[in-house]
C-alpha cells in the first residue's frame, strides 16, 4: 500500500487491521480459533480437549522446565560454549553415543523436545542431536518392560535395536546431508536462534561465569531466555496436544487394522505412513498392536507402526516443525519414515 493510498478515507484502518494482524501469534490464534469452531459445534468436545490440553502440558512440564532452565543457564553462565565444543571433531562417536542414549532415555516423543530445543541452543551439533531425537521416544526402560509383557521380550529387544538404529540412520544421514550443502543451521524460527532458544556461538566465546547471578547483564540474560523459550515451547505445545486431542476423538480407531492388515509389504509400509502422521500413546498402543497381531496382522507392521508412532506423533512433528528449519523438519520426518518402513521388514524376516 503505497503513503498515497493511506490518504484515503478508510485505507489506515485496513493498515493498521493488516499491521495486528502480521503482529498475531500464529500459533494461539490456531488455539483460539479451534476453541472457538468446538464451543459452536461441539460444546462437549472443547471442555473435553481443554481437560485433555491442560493435563498434558502438566505430564510435560517438568521436562519443559528443566530444558527451559538448563538452556537459560548455559546461555547466562557462557558453559554453553564450553558443552558445544566438546562435542566438536567427535561426530563419528557421538552419534553412535547419542543413539544408545537415545534408546535408554525416559523421555517421550514430546517429553524430548525441550530438551532438544537445549541442546541446539547450547550449539550441539544438529547430527548427535538428531539421533538422540530419533531414538529417544523409541523405548525407555518402562517401555521395555510393558512391550516385553505385551508383545514378548524378543519384541522388545527388536525395538529397543530399532530404535538404536533409526538414531544412526539420521545421525549418520544428517552427517551426509550436511556434507552436500542440504542442511545448515538447524534452528530459524521466531522465538528461537538470537533471542529464544538462542544459538551458541562457538566462534565468539564468553568467559565462563558458573554463578552468573552475580551479574546484572547475566541474570537478565537468564530471565529473559528462560521467559522467551518457555513461552516459545509452551505455545506449539499446547497447539500440539489440542490437536492431538482431536485426532483421538474424530479419526477411526480401526483405522490402523484397515491400511495395516493383509499380507506382503504394504502393511509394512501402510502402518508407517499411519504412525509417522498420526497419533497414539505409546503405551495404549500396545494392547492395540498386540489384539490386531492377534487377529492375523503381520508382525513387521505392528513393529512398523509402533516405531513411527514413538517417533513422529503429531504433537512431536509440530513441535520439530516450530523449532527447526523446513529442510531439518523434512529430514526428521524422512528418517523417522525410512527407519520405520526398514525395521517393520527387518523384524519382520528375522522373527
Amino acid at each position: 500500500m503505497t503513503t498515497a493510498n493511506l490518504g484515503r478515507p478508510g485505507a489506515r484502518p485496513i493498515a493498521q487491521s493488516i499491521t495486528l494482524l502480521r503482529r498475531l501469534d500464529i500459533a494461539w490464534l490456531t488455539v483460539a480459533l479451534i476453541f472457538a469452531a468446538l464451543l459452536v459445534v461441539a460444546p462437549d468436545q472443547a471442555t473435553t480437549s481443554a481437560a485433555f490440553t491442560a493435563e498434558s502440558l502438566w505430564k510435560v512440564l517438568p521436562f519443559l522446565l528443566v530444558s527451559v532452565a538448563i538452556a537459560a543457564y548455559a546461555k547466562a553462565s557462557g558453559t554453553d560454549n564450553l558443552i558445544a565444543r566438546a562435542f566438536r571433531g567427535h561426530a563419528v562417536p557421538m552419534v553412535i553415543f547419542a543413539s544408545l542414549m537415545g534408546a535408554l532415555s525416559p523421555f517421550c516423543s514430546c517429553g524430548v523436545i525441550p530438551l532438544i530445543a537445549a541442546l541446539l541452543a547450547m550449539g550441539v551439533p544438529l547430527a548427535p542431536v538428531m539421533a538422540f531425537w530419533l531414538a529417544s521416544p523409541i523405548m525407555d526402560p518402562s517401555m521395555f518392560v510393558i512391550t516385553a509383557a505385551t508383545l514378548g521380550t524378543a519384541f522388545a529387544v527388536g525395538k529397543t535395536a530399532a530404535a538404536i538404529g533409526i538414531g544412526l540412520l539420521g545421525g549418520f544421514g544428517t552427517l551426509g546431508l550436511q556434507h552436500i550443502g542440504l542442511l545448515g543451521e538447524p534452528i530459524v524460527r521466531d522465538g528461537v536462534g538470537n533471542g529464544g532458544c538462542g544459538g551458541s556461538k562457538i566462534r565468539n566465546p564468553k568467559a565462563i561465569v558458573w554463578r552468573f547471578w552475580s551479574e546484572a547483564a547475566r541474570r537478565e540474560g537468564f530471565a529473559k531466555g528462560a521467559r522467551d523459550n518457555l513461552l516459545f515451547l509452551g505455545k506449539w505445545l499446547t497447539l500440539a496436544f489440542l490437536l492431538e486431542s482431536l485426532m483421538l476423538a474424530y479419526v477411526p480407531g480401526d483405522l490402523v487394522a484397515n491400511v495395516a492388515g493383509g499380507e506382503g509389504p504394504w502393511p509394512v509400509i501402510g502402518a508407517s505412513l499411519i504412525g509417522t502422521f498420526a497419533y497414539l500413546n505409546g503405551y495404549a498402543a500396545l494392547p492395540l498392536v498386540s489384539g490386531l497381531m492377534d487377529q492375523g496382522m503381520a508382525v513387521g507392521a505392528g513393529m512398523a507402526f509402533l516405531v513411527a508412532g514413538g517417533v513422529t506423533s503429531l504433537p512431536a512433528a509440530i513441535a520439530v516443525y516450530a523449532l527447526a528449519r523446513p529442510r531439518v523438519f523434512g529430514a526428521y520426518l524422512g528418517f523417522a519414515l525410512i527407519g520405520a518402513i526398514a525395521s517393520g521388514f527387518a523384524y519382520g524376516a528375522l522373527a
